[in-house]
Parts: C-alpha cells; structure tokens; sequence
C-alpha cells in the first residue's frame, strides 16, 4: 500500500511547537490547500489540513514561517479516534506528519523579517571582484578550439 502526500499551501496561524517526552521536537499547523474541484456556485473550495513535523525539521519551521507562509509538504495521511471529554463523542482526526517541508517563497522575501543584516561592502569588495571575475571568462572564451561537429547545436 502507498500512503504518500504533497500539499502546497500557507499556513493559516503560527507553528506551534512542543516535545515529546523523550525530548524530540514536534511542530503543528495547519495549512489551506485549494481544491481542484470547485463548490456548488462555482466558488473556490479550501481544505484546511492540520500537519504535524518531527526532529530537527520541527525547530526549523518554526524558526522560519509564520502565518501567511507559502511551504510545500511532503507526508503521509494519519488517523487518530478519540473521545472528546466535554461530551463523549468519539472523534476521528486526519493529519499529515511530514517527513519533509519545502519553504516555497523566495528567501528576499523572509529575510526582511529574520532580523539578518548583510555585511556593508567594503571598498576593495566585491564589485571589484566581479569585473576580475568577468573579464578572465571573456577571455577564457576567445580562446576555444571546437570542432562544429563537437556542437550540440
């Protein structure tokens, strides 16, 4: 059996993070995924799927998203029945656990909000550098002995 899923979607509040009694690491959240399918008037359907992550990929989402974010999740489907305590209704839960999580927005955009500051460029940096940089690929392209047929065009 294959108990295999991708989601793209942004996360609809914060990660919360927790540990379990042997000290690992676990974040929850939840994300909105647009369906495929449209509703009965036409409009867009949402599904909110609650995702679970472990380990050291835990403490990394929640360093790095926050609400709004745009991650990409790779897991499997889990099932969970319990008995809701105010009034003894058993419940059943689907989640993902992922075993992975792709940030899907560019790092320019989170960076804003990271607190990291680039370091000032210095006056022999690397603008300098660059046109060094340039200017000896130049020359390495002059001096190419192909063969027409040795062109993969």
């Amino acid at each position: 059996m294959v108990n295999n899923v991708v989601l793209v979607g942004r996360l609809t509040r914060d990660p919360e993070t927790r540990r379990t009694s042997s000290g690992t690491a676990v974040a929850s959240f939840t994300i909105a995924v647009d369906d495929s399918r449209k509703g009965p008037n036409g409009e867009k359907v949402t599904i909110f799927m609650p995702v679970s992550v472990f380990g050291k990929a835990a403490d990394t989402v929640v360093q790095f998203t926050k609400k709004g974010s745009l991650v990409g999740v790779i897991g499997r489907l889990t099932q969970r029945k319990y008995v809701r305590r105010t009034d003894n209704v058993e419940v059943t839960s689907t989640e993902v656990v992922a075993n992975q999580v792709e940030f899907m927005e560019p790092k320019s955009k989170s960076a804003s909000d990271s607190g990291y500051v680039a370091d000032a460029p210095s006056a022999d940096g690397p603008s300098s550098q660059v046109d060094d940089v340039s200017e000896v690929k130049n020359e390495d392209t002059l001096n190419l002995d192909l063969a027409e047929d040795n062109l993969p065009f």
